[in-house]
């Protein structure tokens, strides 16, 4: 479900102390029944997890399809327009207590690079010829007690090429794109988060009893 803005700027994350020249694309929630403070962590594995089991329907690949290979054609996506090269990564910014935490015990294929993760949110981020993306994740109690997970888009598109490049893909985004991953997104926390809640607890106290 799409969410206002000042959802995500309301909240005290750290993504804020380093993105003031991003700008807020979108803020969507994602209902986890059953989901406690500490789930965060189990959901990022499951989204990971669900990422490389995932079908997408026709049009999500029919879309996808077209712009990886729009991408290809005109050079966006190639290693000089990138992190590193045209744009400088988020990492380069982070303060010193965040730089070893990205989890990359759990890889995956999906085209974003890691930035760091916490109990609480995480960052990831991917550059190219058109923009410079910030998909943030964050934990968050409800009115109802009960925990969601949200994402925000902060993107700093590349010139004015970035804005039109955005602009065109608005429509679809929010018809074809959003609505896919509010089903994919919701499923994966059914299918891989809420059966494995309890694993990290177990291990806890496996590890707290040999001490």
């Amino acid at each position: 479900m799409r969410i206002p803005k000042a959802a995500h700027t309301a909240q005290p994350w750290r993504i804020h102390e380093f993105t003031h020249d991003f700008r807020i694309e979108d803020v969507w929630s994602f209902r986890t029944p059953d989901a406690g403070p500490d789930d965060f962590p189990v959901m990022a594995k499951a989204l990971k997890t669900a990422y490389d089991n995932r079908k997408d329907p026709a049009a999500v690949r029919f879309l996808f399809a077209v712009r990886w290979k729009l991408g290809a054609l005109l050079g966006w996506d190639t290693s000089g327009a990138g992190l590193g090269r045209r744009v400088a990564s988020l990492c380069d910014r982070l303060p010193l207590d965040l730089a070893q935490t990205a989890n990359d015990a759990v890889p995956c294929a999906d085209p974003f690079s890691e930035v760091y993760q916490l109990d609480n949110e995480a960052a990831r981020e991917l550059g190219n010829k058109t923009v410079h993306t910030i998909m943030h994740l964050g934990w968050v109690q409800t009115d109802d007690g009960a925990y969601e997970l949200r994402m925000a888009a902060l993107v700093k598109p590349n010139g004015l090429f970035g804005r039109l490049y955005m602009a065109a893909i608005l429509p679809f985004r929010y018809i074809v794109i959003y609505p896919a991953l509010t089903r994919q997104w919701e499923r994966a926390w059914l299918d891989y988060g809420r059966p494995n809640r309890h694993t990290g607890d177990a291990a806890r106290g496996e590890a707290a009893d040999q001490d």
